[in-house]
This record gives structure tokens, sequence and C-alpha cells, in this order.
């Protein structure tokens, strides 16, 4: 089998992954980037964009195809576009190739968010990205074109994933930067539930569908969510600045332009509204999360020294709090009576006839 991006976070640990089988599977591993003798394959450099890729692909019976050229330190544009043509040029190798199965990830942020999305949502979900986040609306175009694709090849299997934010010790991704960096200005009185999935997790769960019969959509998502609340008690973070929905896009375009935050402007919506998802039907076909939601998420962020993530510590923290308080009250009262004490001797000796 063949992994596309080897070189990656998530590449890398597949690799790892498979490996480890002791050589049930012979691993392929392409990328454009320098690759390592350790990642137990056989490396084949190459660019996706202009190599032959049926070349590439030879002798592979099935492919995971995770690279991606997305850039979110542009608007993505140009880039998200890019990501579509590699796969266009991949699913067209394919037959060439003698490929068998081609497992894509796209996102969860397909489904868009919105206030009448379901909680949690399900495959069967209409995918609706929102307007003006390039990364959502070409992973969904992504989509369409496979499923166009696999219409015209029923006899090659097709798994796609859609993954919620992934994290690692660091390794956080660019989706969890800018979703931590918009928080500090919220749109509206929103306060939607967030899911932070672990990179183990997620490469665990394309080695089952490489070497699984898995064919068709499955989210791929840690068990529940975390409420908002509980999200800035992990953190220690407050509350953000609550500002009108059209005041958090301006200023979210206005920091995007002058490269003030990684927040693309059409993120806006993702802090809003709920885009959280149901891990049922991988669940059922074998998989299952070894990470919390609330794991990922500290293991994966730097909180503040305040943080809380139990009653027991947020109890221990307080009665800390209130004893160096008192110790301090106590200290100045004590320097207080003292200098009360020396001021009344000094005046006592300034009497006459002392």
């Amino acid at each position: 089998m063949a992994i596309t991006g080897v070189a990656g976070s998530i590449g890398s640990r597949l690799a790892a992954l498979l490996a480890a089988r002791a050589g049930e599977v012979r691993v392929v591993g392409v990328d454009v980037q320098p690759l390592q003798s350790d990642l137990g394959a056989d490396l084949r450099r190459g660019d996706l964009r202009t190599d032959d890729v049926a070349a590439l692909l030879e002798g592979v019976d099935v492919v995971a195809h995770l690279v991606s050229a997305f850039d979110p330190r542009r608007d993505g544009l140009e880039s998200a576009g890019l990501d579509v043509e590699i796969v266009r040029r991949l699913l067209a190798a394919v037959p060439e190739a003698g490929v068998s199965a081609v497992v894509l990830v796209s996102s969860a942020m397909v489904y868009g968010a919105w206030p009448d999305n379901p909680v949690p949502l399900e495959e069967d979900s209409l995918l609706r990205p929102n307007p003006g986040f390039s990364f959502a609306a070409h992973k969904a175009e992504v989509e369409r074109l496979a499923a166009e694709w696999h219409a015209e090849n029923p006899g090659v299997r097709l798994a796609v994933l859609r993954p919620v934010t992934a994290v690692a010790p660091g390794e956080s991704s660019w989706v969890a930067r800018i979703l931590r960096a918009s928080v500090t200005v919220a749109a509206g009185d929103d306060d939607p539930p967030v899911q932070f999935l672990h990179l183990d997790d997620l490469a665990a769960a394309v080695e089952s569908a490489v070497l699984g019969d898995l064919s068709g959509a499955y989210n791929v998502a840690p068990d529940g969510y975390v409420s908002a609340g509980d999200l800035r008690q992990l953190s220690g973070t407050v509350r953000g600045l609550r500002v009108p929905p059209q005041v958090a896009s301006w200023l979210a375009r206005f920091r995007w332009r002058w490269r003030l935050a990684p927040t693309p402007p059409g993120v806006v919506p993702y802090t809003r509204f709920p885009w959280v998802t149901s891990n049922a039907r991988l669940r059922a076909a074998g998989w299952q999360p070894r990470h919390s939601n609330e794991e990922c998420y500290i293991d994966a962020h730097h909180a503040k020294p305040w943080a809380i993530t139990t009653s027991s510590v947020m109890q221990r923290r307080s009665l800390t709090v209130l004893a160096a308080a008192g110790a301090v009250a106590l200290g100045i009262a004590i320097g207080v009576m003292a200098r009360a004490r020396r001021a009344g001797r000094g005046a006592a000796n300034a009497l006459p006839g002392r």
C-alpha cells in the first residue's frame, strides 16, 4: 500500500503502525519532502502535482492520500484549489496503476458550522461548508469529485474520513491554532461545544480504513465533546470579548490582512455554531479512540497557571490562594501595629522633661 504525504504528522504515524505489523504490509511512502529512512517504508520521492502519479503508485493495491498543499498563512484559495487538482490527478492514475482501494482524508469542517446543525452530526448530514472559508469548501469539492469518480469506477473501494480538529503534544494543527486565536474575540452570545482528536487516533482510523473493508464516509472524532465553559476551565482563560457577529467578522478580516492573528475571516462561524460529529459508524467498524477530548486539549495546549481540571484541584488552589492572601494580610497588620508602637514611643520620648 502507498501513503502520500508519508513525511507528515499523520503519514509518519501510519507508517509506524503498519511497520509494527512485522511484514504483513509492504508500505510505499510518497512525498515531495526529504524522506527519512526510519519510516519503515519503500520511499519514493515525488511531486503529485507534476510527476507521473501512476509510476509512483506502481505495484500498490491501496492508497492512503494524506498530502495537502493547503497553506493557512495565505488566503488558502490557491493552495486549497491545488489540493483539488492533486486529488484529480491521483484518482485519474488509480485505474492505470491497478490500485484497488483509495482512502481520502477530508475534514469534519465540510458540514459547516450552522445554528441548525444537529448535535452530533452523522455522516448522512448535508455538506454545507461556510462561504468564505476556502479550506472547508475545497474539502467538500474533493469529496464531490471523488464521489463522481467512484460512480465511474465502482470496482475500486473508496473510503473518506472526516476528522475533527486533530492535535498532539507539540503538534497542534493549524486548525486548532486558528480556532484558539479566534476565541479572544467571540461573535454574538453563542458558545458551541468543541472536539479534539489525537493524531494517533486519526492515524489508527486511517489504518482501519486501509486494512479493513471500509467504504463510504466516516467521521473521526473522540467520544462526546467539551462545552465552552469546560474548555475555559481547562485552559484557564476567561470568556473572551463578546461583540456583534458583523464586528467579529470585520476584526477577523483586519487581523488577517495585517497578519495580527492566524485566523482566516471565514473561520468565524466555526467559533459561533456547533459542528461536532458522532463517531458511531467508525466505532461499529472496530475503531475506537484512545484519548478523550480533555486529554487531547491539555496535551496540546499550554494552560494558564490558574487553569483547573477537577473540583478538588480547584478547591486546593482556592485554599492556597486564600492562605496566601491571609498571610499577606497578617503581615500587613503586624507591620502597621509595629509602626504604631514605634510612633507611640517616639511621641512619649518627645514630651517635656523627658
